[in-house]
């Protein structure tokens, strides 16, 4: 990953930095809005698809939003690409292989860039797998959540666990970095259900494992109608034996919900909680930009429809905005601090344009809370703080 010099900064007029000395990584993140059925859990961006996809359509209005995008990134080179969604393995692999080719012919994508594709297990073929791989994709992302039937069936998946074991295997037969995507805290699961699915899943051996806590968000179906969830203890115990289970089978938990063979950590997503730059294209897709003026942040259209007709007048965009200076503080802490290990202090200058003085206050408080540690060289949050991250993030958000 590329590294930057400390800049010498000051806080510029109207509430902006002064500006960047130097830009961070670039990762591309592309999404793709259709599934197959929405789960209830689900707040992301996704639609059900009733009448087919718009395959070629949407493919060219991709192509569209990327060529209105390189004015932000001319010349910058592309560290990763994430194609996500939805269910982008919808998506057949002619399709991967003429938008990455689209992608490799209007941006400079290193040679070693790790591109990934989520999949999902109900939806996955032998003949596909081998598509996407020759078509670029060196990463997988298949998204489990549990191999209990009872479960599956409780969180409105489409795949079986026969199913779910043979993507995996698929997905180990072409690729070499995989991800599997779980989750735990589901409705009437136990700690021994939950550390039986995350056994299960790193008794395959991937390089790789997501293992998420369910949570209620608003806009879902879950939300609505809750259905009976561990509380809180639990679900705490079903926590610690997932970690447990996993550390012992040699994976080193880097982030909040990730855990990694050694040297096998998620690029792309590391460049986020690194508070890198994403070039959003897609429906509902963000994206964060940096100059040397300072931090922009913009939005795709949400809806496919309104996305499409916008990409193909030229104007994908539905919000953007520069990044206050008081903002900055929040937005890079609320990444770099899920990190285990945190940040290299000099880091918060580099992506920022601020000072660490700027939020001594913070971190000194922070500190005496015992939610987070620092020396001259890092910054990273205490076990304390790990737990009680969202406290530990409350004191950098802006009065």
């Amino acid at each position: 990953m590329a590294r930057s010099v400390i800049p010498i900064v000051a806080e510029g007029r109207g509430g902006t930095p002064a500006g960047l000395a130097a830009l961070p990584p670039l990762s591309l993140y592309v999404h793709f809005p259709w599934c197959v059925q929405k789960c209830p859990y689900c707040d992301f961006n996704s639609h059900e698809v009733r009448e087919g996809i718009p395959e070629a359509r949407y493919l060219a209005a991709l192509i569209a939003d990327l060529e209105q995008s390189l004015p932000l990134v001319w010349g910058r080179p592309v560290v990763s690409v994430f194609i996500g969604g939805g269910t982008p393995s919808l998506l057949s692999p002619e399709s991967v292989d003429a938008l990455l080719g689209a992608v490799r012919a209007r941006l400079t994508l290193l040679p070693d860039a790790e591109v990934t594709l989520e999949a999902n297990p109900g939806t996955v073929e032998a003949a596909r797998f081998a598509g996407y791989r020759a078509a670029g994709v060196n990463r997988l992302s298949v998204g489990v959540q549990s191999f209990n039937p009872r479960h599956l069936a409780a969180l409105g998946r489409i795949h079986d666990t026969s199913e779910a074991r043979r993507a995996v295997e698929l997905a180990l037969a072409h690729f070499d970095n995989v991800n599997l995507d779980l989750m735990y805290a589901l409705p009437d699961q136990t700690p021994e259900e939950a550390r039986a699915d995350i056994e299960a899943a790193a008794a395959f051996g991937t390089p790789h494992l997501s293992a998420y806590h369910l949570t209620l968000e608003p806009n879902t179906a879950f939300f609505l109608k809750p259905p009976p969830l561990p509380d809180a203890d639990l679900a705490a115990q079903m926590q610690d034996a997932v970690e447990e289970a996993l550390a012992a089978r040699g994976y080193e938990h880097y982030e909040v919900s990730a855990f990694a063979r050694r040297g096998m950590q998620c690029r792309h997503n590391l460049n986020y909680w690194l508070f890198g730059d994403y070039l959003g294209i897609g429906a509902g897709a963000h994206g964060k930009i940096s100059s040397h003026e300072g931090v922009r942040r913009t939005m795709k259209h949400k809806h496919p429809q309104a996305y499409l007709d916008g990409a193909e007048r030229g104007d994908a965009v539905q919000e953007a905005h520069e990044v206050s200076a008081d903002d900055l503080p929040f937005e890079f802490m609320m990444n770099a601090l899920r990190l285990t290990e945190g940040f290299p202090a000099r880091l918060f200058a580099e992506r920022t344009g601020l000072t660490l003085e700027a939020i001594r206050p913070q971190l000194d408080e922070a500190a005496a809370q015992g939610l987070l540690e620092e020396t001259a060289e890092r910054i990273a949050p205490t076990e304390r703080g790990r737990r009680f991250l969202n406290d530990l993030l409350q004191l950098f958000l802006r009065d």
